[in-house]
């Protein structure tokens, strides 16, 4: 584990938790920061969420998770339509997967 990363405990519950935290930060610009969110919350539909607001995300993701979660690289290995359709549980997965990718490696 590289020292300068934050020790993460790397299940869905956790990072569903942290997600949603960083949601609700992105959110509260909006003055929508009660907003339900879940694992089959979508950013676009359901959060309404920019384009922007994924960098934004991005950033928030590398603060908490340091290099091991690249945002970035997973939305770019993506189509426009599955970006649109973009669930929080899929993050959730993406994150958990590369946490677990990390330890193991």
């Amino acid at each position: 584990m590289n020292p300068t990363e934050p020790e993460v405990r790397a299940d869905e519950e956790t990072v569903l938790a942290d997600l949603t935290r960083m949601l609700r930060t992105l959110l509260e610009e909006y003055g929508d920061d009660d907003a339900e969110i879940g694992m089959s919350t979508t950013f676009n539909r359901d959060l309404e969420l920019e384009s922007i607001d994924l960098v934004t995300l991005a950033g928030l993701l590398e603060e908490r998770y340091g290099k091991r979660v690249n945002f970035a690289e997973f939305l770019a290995g993506m189509e426009f339509d599955e970006i649109i359709e973009l669930t929080v549980g899929r993050l959730v997965e993406y994150v958990v997967w590369s946490l677990k990718a990390t330890e193991a490696g």
